[in-house]
């Protein structure tokens, strides 16, 4: 074998330095301290997965920790609404200035950059892709201990972006009950392992409808399905949160910091466990 130059593109050696494998995570900007960063994923759209986002966040801002949400729901983007806030995102030397809800909350979406936030995003993937790290690269996000990222359903180009470039320590996967949660869910699943995220648990939205006079938990759209899900991936928590019309209205008028609720306190718990 003959000495090494470090140039790769000239040598045919399958020496550790060229087998290793790569760290492909971005880098924070300078200004920027991030603790854990947990990503809120669906195998579809529509089940409720900025809700679960903004409820964590919420939640273990609450508990004294600095919550923040990076919405890599690129075309989608509804976490700007359902805290209320419409100011455009402004920059500085360091970077540009994330948005901050009433409790303190830092929030980054392309609907805080757009010149009208129901201006549609007309852009191919590799753009949207490099629009998430920017997010990452480009923000000042200022001591945050949480970061809870909302992603795009599926298991696309953005999924793969953010698993890649940022340095996530675990998913929430979010699902419905419905016949084909389980297929939904496995993809999910499968799609963590293969880039080695831990599932940290499984949030069934829309599980059922308490009654108003007894309590008794109905069950609209069939019998809930996440304890069987959670066994057969082998996820220790399955959480459910019931259809709850003042949880909508608190979505849909920006005041998601304003709801009551417990059906998510054995994710933060475990969330609080990994600091």
């Amino acid at each position: 074998m003959s000495e090494c130059t470090h140039d790769c593109s000239t040598c045919g050696e399958a020496c550790a330095s060229r087998n290793a494998p790569q760290d492909l995570h971005e880098s924070l900007n300078e200004y920027s301290r991030v603790g854990k960063v947990i990503a809120v994923v669906s195998g579809k759209g529509g089940v409720g997965k900025s809700l679960v986002t903004s409820l964590l966040a919420v939640s273990m801002q609450r508990r004294g920790f600095k919550a923040a949400i990076l919405d890599a729901d690129i075309t989608g983007p509804s976490i700007p609404e359902a805290f209320g806030l419409h100011d455009k995102a402004k920059g500085s030397a360091a970077g540009i200035l994330p948005e901050v809800t009433k409790t303190g909350i830092d929030v980054m979406s392309v609907n805080l950059l757009l010149e009208d936030e129901t201006d549609p995003v007309v852009w191919r993937g590799p753009i949207i892709a490099g629009t998430v790290k920017q997010f990452w690269t480009d923000v000042v996000w200022s001591d945050v201990d949480y970061m809870f990222v909302d992603m795009p359903p599926g298991t696309g180009d953005v999924p793969l972006t953010v698993f890649q470039s940022l340095p996530v320590d675990g998913i929430v996967i979010v699902t419905s009950p419905q016949e084909l949660v389980s297929m939904i869910v496995g993809k999910a699943v499968k799609m963590a392992r293969l880039m080695n995220i831990p599932v940290l648990a499984l949030v069934e939205n829309m599980s059922y409808v308490s009654c108003p006079e007894c309590g008794r938990q109905i069950p609209v759209f069939g019998e809930s399905k996440i304890d069987a899900a959670a066994e057969k991936f082998g996820v220790d928590i399955a959480c459910r949160i019931p259809v709850e019309p003042k949880l909508a209205a608190a979505m849909d008028k920006g005041m998601i910091e304003l709801f009551e609720g417990d059906w998510l306190k054995a994710i933060e718990d475990k969330l609080e466990a990994l600091n």
